[in-house]
């Protein structure tokens, strides 16, 4: 199978692709026949002396045909992504976090908020840092999603998660990183004059990595903010 789509780190990426690839060469299959057909019958049919046009009305067994057909495709394409979109989209369905993270989008950055060894937000041992997104390898992220003034768009590619962030509004979404590397966070959304530079940083590193930036970070008491803000409080939850 034909790749071109960034790298999949995401546990659940391959999933995405397998539905993306089945639609897209679908959607190729189709557009293949249908121009094809097209193209024959504007030579078959051309004009040319002697002959004339008739008029008909169709036939009714080939409309019942591609009018079920396309209809039964919808439908096997809808049941396999609920099951997907469930998994990914609901905050019923995630998976246990290992790590809550804070992501507010503002023209133009995103401010990246982490709770500390206390496991809270909003408190005096918090950590915020600017586009910077830091996350343990192979670890459950759950990013709550804000934005201060319009409608932005976190859009991870190699993670295959791009989530509205809308003003007023909490939105969950998580992710788990299966290599480590450096990756880009832009914004997806056109949101102002400045919106072709927004771009963030996602930093998946190993244990040992991620053990010395937290300790770096929070020196003192020696708590693991990844563990701690597992039990981090969640206000809201929509989305």
């Amino acid at each position: 199978m034909m790749s071109w789509l960034p790298e999949n780190i995401s546990t659940y990426g391959g999933q995405i692709d397998h539905l993306f690839y089945l639609i897209y060469y679908l959607t190729s299959v189709t557009f293949i026949l249908v121009a094809g057909c097209m193209i024959a019958f504007l030579v078959m049919y051309r004009h040319s002396d002697g002959r004339r046009a008739t008029y008909t009305h169709g036939n009714t067994t080939l409309e019942i045909i591609w009018t079920i057909v396309p209809a039964l495709i919808l439908i096997m394409l809808g049941f396999m992504s609920k099951a997907r979109w469930e998994e990914i989209k609901s905050p019923a369905h995630m998976p246990p976090p290992d790590l809550y993270v804070r992501v507010t989008a503002k023209q133009f950055n995103w401010e990246i908020r982490y709770p500390g060894p206390d496991g809270k937000f909003d408190t005096d041992d918090d950590l915020q840092v600017d586009n910077d997104l830091h996350v343990p390898l192979n670890k459950v992220v759950r990013v709550i999603l804000r934005s201060k003034d319009v409608i932005h768009s976190f859009f991870v590619p190699q993670m295959r998660l791009k989530q509205d962030a809308v003003p007023g509004r909490d939105i969950q979404v998580w992710f788990q990183a299966t290599k480590a590397g450096q990756y880009e966070i832009p914004c997806a959304e056109l949101c102002g004059f400045g919106h072709s530079g927004m771009k963030g940083a996602l930093f998946v590193q190993t244990k040992d990595d991620y053990d010395q930036w937290v300790k770096e970070q929070w020196p003192a008491p020696a708590a693991a903010p990844a563990a701690a803000a597992a039990q981090a409080p969640v206000a809201e939850a929509r989305g």
